[in-house]
């Protein structure tokens, strides 16, 4: 199960149509789980990508003077690890080919729902594990690989249990990150699973 967002997700808006960046600002607002920054020039975009990068970058792919195949070659190879989601009002299959070639996340056609919006970046911050802080992916983090380790020897939660001397609530709660194990805990589950703690850890990306 997907952990809810702690941290507000950072959205920049980029589109030549100041009606629809307007429409996207207000809805994102009344989600509470965004934040919107929107721009009219890309010139603007990159600045303020540099000051502070963004987490989601809704790009318009067709914006008159502007070539957006262009803007999205800049913004991937600056900041790579950027989700960007193209919106456009025409679509095409060779833009589709060309957008999804640059690793683009997803490809909106206008005009989309806000139902499709509100999935769509949902999505998105499951896939790149967007708005948690260190601690939240740390305790999903290695909720996850204590679960992976389990299965790999056919244990039950029990089988755990017993072979750590933790209860299988504790067992249960850090699987599902509710917890970080203390001290004590990660050096049984450790030992449970034949490893040193470092090791445990050391497979965890966060």
């Amino acid at each position: 199960m997907n952990a809810v967002p702690t941290l507000p997700i950072d959205v920049a808006v980029l589109d030549d149509d100041y009606d629809f960046l307007n429409y996207v600002e207000d809805f994102l607002k009344d989600e509470s789980v965004y934040s919107v920054r929107t721009f009219a020039h890309p010139e603007d975009l990159f600045e303020a990508c540099q000051k502070r990068s963004p987490d989601i970058v809704l790009l318009d792919i067709k914006m008159g003077e502007f070539r957006g195949d262009k803007v999205l070659e800049q913004l991937v190879g600056r900041w790579p690890k950027l989700c960007v989601i193209i919106v456009t009002g025409y679509p095409s299959l060779e833009d589709m080919r060309a957008t999804f070639k640059l690793k683009v996340f997803d490809y909106l056609v206008k005009p989309f729902s806000l139902a499709q919006l509100r999935q769509t970046l949902k999505n998105a911050v499951e896939a790149y594990d967007l708005g948690r802080n260190d601690p939240d992916r740390l305790r999903q983090s290695l909720g996850h690989r204590v679960r992976l380790l389990r299965a790999e020897r056919d244990w039950s939660l029990k089988d755990l249990a017993d072979a750590t001397r933790l209860s299988v609530s504790q067992i249960s709660s850090i699987e599902r990150g509710v917890h970080l194990p203390s001290m004590e805990s990660l050096l049984a589950i450790a030992r449970a699973f034949s490893l040193r703690p470092s090791q445990l850890l050391s497979d965890i990306d966060f």
